[in-house]
């Protein structure tokens, strides 16, 4: 039923605009730290980071330093992380046997995290990408990315950052089929309370340069992932997969890249009702980013204002690059 408004002057709008306290009343959509999961990258060594030049305030941690950063986010009311490694070439196989390795970076460092800072849920990635010689989330075999063999080595490199401790694993790689295989095997290795946070409509986008820098991919991606990725034209796909995932046993499911996608967000929360995400991706901050460092953007108040978009789109969370900035900027506002 649609209410129709008293005519002008009965009517004024306005009225409910006029005063800080009146609009905080009638405020639809709220943001708060509880939204928020923050993206860290990680490399070897320590005691050491490396910026990010595409990515102005981020750089790549050591353990020691992730472990300080994740101390940060918890005093800030940061409630959840996400742990993206960088993987030295050298190390790069077409094997991508470091993904699963028990003492690979992602995993120590998660281990260290739950010593240290054992509230906090931490997130995981997992793809082949930042393993693989050739740079593609799964195998390449004569020049395709095949999908049973990648769903396998998903599914070992699920189980040993389960074992390290992870709270939410994060499959990013868009192969068939990968959260029934990670589901079950979580269930038969006794990690039942394991959440699947599934990138379930994850377009093939070219908003993700400035991350794949930070993870070393971009040079040795060979070719596209338009074979795996989705169509950035379709959207009745989207709510597809992310109903297949669902049924595969996915808990939550995301949206990637988020602001140009924000019409997916809507869709699936409202045809699904379910826990939905959006990932504010590398090449939305860096946008923003460039627009503050030129003056042209007031940073802060976009910065919150692009967060509370993905809110008023029906989403749950977001996974921001901004996330201690804008929870200073809301404990400030309070």
């Amino acid at each position: 039923m649609v209410t129709i408004p008293a005519p002008f002057p009965a009517a004024r709008f306005r009225r409910m605009r006029a005063s800080d306290a009146r609009r905080r009343l009638m405020r639809e959509t709220t943001l708060t730290v509880d939204d928020f999961i923050w993206p860290i990258f990680l490399q070897a060594g320590e005691n050491d980071e490396t910026p990010v030049p595409s990515m102005p305030g981020v750089a790549r941690l050591t353990t020691d330093r992730a472990v300080k950063a994740a101390e940060m986010a918890a005093g800030l009311g940061i409630t959840a992380i996400c742990l993206f490694p960088y993987t030295d070439p050298a190390s790069r196989t077409e094997d991508c046997a470091e993904a699963w390795s028990p003492d690979n970076t992602t995993n120590r460092t998660i281990r260290a995290i739950k010593a240290a800072v054992p509230e906090i849920a931490i997130m995981t990635d997992v793809a082949l990408d930042t393993y693989n010689a050739l740079g593609h989330d799964g195998f390449v075999v004569d020049g395709e990315i095949v999908n049973d063999e990648t769903v396998e080595a998903l599914v070992k490199m699920t189980l040993a950052q389960a074992e390290a401790g992870a709270d939410i694993i994060g499959p990013s790689d868009m192969m068939d089929g990968r959260i029934g295989a990670m589901r079950a095997a979580l269930e038969r290795d006794g990690h039942q309370n394991v959440t699947i946070l599934s990138y379930a409509a994850k377009y093939a986008s070219a908003f993700y340069g400035p991350f794949r820098d930070a993870v070393g991919a971009t040079a040795a991606l060979k070719g596209d992932k338009k074979t795996y990725q989705m169509d950035p034209g379709n959207t009745d796909e989207a709510v597809r997969l992310v109903a297949r995932d669902l049924a595969e046993g996915a808990d939550m499911v995301m949206v990637k890249p988020g602001m140009p996608y924000l019409d997916i967000c809507r869709r699936v929360k409202t045809e699904l009702q379910v826990p939905t995400y959006a990932y504010q991706v590398s090449g939305e901050y860096a946008m923003l980013k460039a627009a503050e460092a030129n003056g042209w953007l007031d940073g802060p108040t976009v910065m919150l204002e692009s967060l509370l978009s993905f809110k008023r789109a029906g989403c749950d969370g977001i996974l921001t690059y901004f996330a201690p900035e804008a929870a200073r900027a809301l404990k400030a506002g309070a």
